[in-house]
């Protein structure tokens, strides 16, 4: 499993208060991006898209991420949750690259190239990617479970 740098943990904690006024404009953008590949687009609860729900789930589950990312054991059930949904829509280790590269895109997009720097772009991208290896296994632990 990948692991995010301390100088990323940093990096992610600290931008946390932008993420956390523009969460919601961030998903909503990421979710646009996503939703051009109409196979996870139909992956996805239209009605949760369409009410703002999901968008503002994932904004929230984000800022938990930035704000926790010392103590990822905080985030436990949190993570079983999106385990669980993940598997009930099937989703796949596969499309994980996918939502990175529309939510790193969207956090740009949102909050300019001057707070999203390079930087703290690649920053998120180290600590997506720690997230998604945490969720990627867990994932593949219960498709198992659901196969025996």
């Amino acid at each position: 499993m990948r692991t995010a740098s301390p100088e990323a943990i940093a990096t992610v904690k600290a931008t946390a208060p932008a993420v956390e006024k523009h969460g919601l404009a961030i998903t909503t953008a990421m979710y646009k991006r996503l939703f051009q590949d109409e196979e996870v687009a139909a992956m996805c609860d239209r009605a949760a898209q369409e009410s703002g729900e999901q968008p503002k789930r994932l904004a929230a589950a984000i800022l938990a991420y930035a704000k926790n990312i010392y103590k990822l054991g905080n985030l436990g059930p949190a993570v079983q949750r999106m385990v669980a949904r993940h598997v009930e829509t099937a989703g796949k280790a596969s499309h994980y690259p996918l939502v990175a590269n529309a939510l790193l895109p969207a956090i740009r997009d949102v909050l300019g190239s001057e707070v999203a720097t390079n930087e703290v772009l690649a920053s998120w991208g180290e600590a997506y990617w720690m997230l998604a290896d945490i969720l990627i296994a867990a994932e593949k632990e219960a498709y198992a479970d659901i196969a025996a």
